[in-house]
């Protein structure tokens, strides 16, 4: 019990210290260029695909059988799709404070995922 809790709360400490990180540079970076942002946004998508190919599908391959674990991937896929949707009408109403940027709208996109999440 005692693991647990010391994992649940290293777990929280570093996800809230990461957000709170991210957060800073992106308001020191307020004005960054596409090239800038489109570099961000890969190394974070190359980052959670990393964690999620080489951690978290070999321990759930390890805790359940293939059927569960290819079920809640398509689950977890379908729950994307739900919140781009959700996403994309948001940002419809809101097209000319977003305008043209692309990458904006991606940044929207996975931070409103990472909150379900």
């Amino acid at each position: 019990m005692q693991e647990i809790l010391k994992n649940t709360l290293l777990g929280l400490f570093f996800g809230t210290f990461g957000t709170t990180l991210g957060g800073i540079i992106g308001i020191k970076f307020d004005h960054a260029s596409n090239k800038v942002l489109s570099f961000i946004l890969s190394f974070a998508s190359g980052l959670m695909m990393a964690i999620v190919c080489f951690d978290l599908i070999p321990e759930a391959l390890g805790i359940s059988d293939f059927s569960s674990v290819i079920t809640g991937i398509i689950f977890g896929i379908s729950v994307m799709v739900v919140c781009d949707i959700i996403v994309q009408n948001k940002i419809k109403g809101r097209k000319n404070a977003i305008g043209k940027n692309s990458l904006l709208k991606t940044g929207i996109a996975v931070r409103y995922r990472a909150c379900l999440t």
